[in-house]
């Protein structure tokens, strides 16, 4: 049998102010066409399919209108909620999707109530399964594996034991003469991160090593890093990454869908697919006029313009006039100490909530562990989008 793994479409993503949902239209329509060129058996989406938890009208209808297209060519499409999405709220529409041919999982479950994706292939009429498993906060993986894998409350451990416990469950229903396939959005042990990431549930306390993956995996898809890769187990992991570059972070990432061919008795053959709809992101520095210079070199790319000369009155509009596509302007950290920077970033490293928080401790002389654990826990319960079950 064969199926698309991708992930982390992130539509409704603005960069700075910009809409991009055209262009992740472009993406999505790509998708299909190759889903549709391939006849493939199923589509597995792992998770962060919006980028925000209340996603808009405009964003909700491209999305819809994909999947059921995909459903509607008799391809079988399952959908996990990463943490940019509402798990409750993909619940809520779960009897409806199921209906028509959408599979959508917002929280996790034990197999033996849904945990495990379970259908026959429409060209080889294999048995295939999918172990569901969307994105698990810290707080919510304690209660994931005391209702999915009986973990005492007593016993419970770091969460990479907890994603382990509730991954022995959601595995032990794969049998032999089955396809059988891992889908999950959290962050591997080894994995290189995209650049776009939210940092908050990418820290090494959300890390699982790939050997919590069963052997009897023919391929384990998953969702959270944006960058393309492979992580080596002893089973198939990878990583799709994202099928457009969500932001600059990620400018020199390569842009794929997995075509995924499988069956009971035989390894996993994966094909990389380019992805070419969604617009470049580029930084480019220089001085203002080696900038404007480089125009014709731009196409149609999305910008960031690092000046490595100091800013005047009125820099902003000397660039952005020739260079319409321009989403940032940063002074290099060289000449950011000379004239006025009104309105202009300095480019500097990006430094996560939590550096911060510690950074603001130190210079008021807090130095208590259970301070930063705490600052973790409410960063951790603001920012997560998994709503309790």
């Amino acid at each position: 049998m064969k199926f698309l793994h991708t992930s982390d479409w992130h539509i409704g993503k603005t960069l700075k102010g910009r809409n991009r949902l055209e262009e992740q239209a472009g993406v999505l329509r790509e998708i299909t066409r190759i889903a549709l060129d391939n006849d493939v058996d199923a589509v597995l989406i792992a998770g962060d399919v919006y980028e925000n938890p209340a996603p808009t009208p405009e964003a909700q209808k491209l999305v819809v209108r994909t999947l059921l297209r995909l459903a509607e060519q008799h391809i079988e499409v399952v959908l996990i909620a990463g943490n940019h999405d509402n798990g409750a709220t993909f619940e809520a529409y779960k009897p409806l999707t199921d209906v028509a041919g959408i599979h959508i999982y917002g929280h996790a479950r034990p197999a033996a109530n849904g945990g495990v994706h379970r259908f026959r292939a429409k060209s080889s009429d294999e048995y295939v399964n999918v172990a569901v498993l969307p994105f698990l906060s810290q707080r919510y993986a304690v209660r994931a594996a005391e209702i999915i894998a009986n973990t005492p409350s007593q016993n419970i451990g770091a969460y990479d034991q907890l994603v382990r416990d509730v991954l022995d469950n959601l595995t032990k229903p794969f049998t032999p003469d089955a396809v059988n396939i891992v889908m999950a959005h959290l962050t591997c042990t080894g994995g290189v991160f995209g650049g776009g990431e939210r940092a908050a549930q990418s820290i090494m306390e959300y890390h699982v090593p790939a050997a919590v993956f069963p052997v009897e995996a023919h391929y384990v898809a998953l969702g959270h890093l944006h960058r393309r890769q492979h992580i080596p187990a002893a089973c198939p992991v990878h990583y799709s990454g994202s099928p457009y570059a969500v932001d600059f972070g990620e400018q020199n990432n390569t842009h794929v869908v997995c075509l995924v061919q499988a069956s009971p008795g035989t390894p996993a053959k994966i094909t990389d697919i380019p992805i070419t709809s969604g617009r470049r992101l580029r930084t480019v520095e220089g001085t203002v006029a080696q900038l404007i210079a480089g125009r014709v070199d731009y196409g149609e790319d999305y910008l960031r313009l690092v000046v490595t000369q100091p800013a005047y009155a009125g820099i902003r509009d000397d660039l952005l006039e020739p260079l319409p596509n321009t989403l940032e302007i940063r002074i290099h950290p060289d000449h950011a100490g000379t004239g006025s920077t009104a309105g202009i970033a300095v480019d500097r490293p990006a430094r996560t909530p939590a550096q911060l928080f510690s950074d603001y401790c130190h210079s008021i002389g807090v130095c208590d562990d259970r301070v930063l654990a705490l600052f973790d826990q409410l960063h951790d319960d603001l920012t997560r989008s998994i709503a309790r079950p």
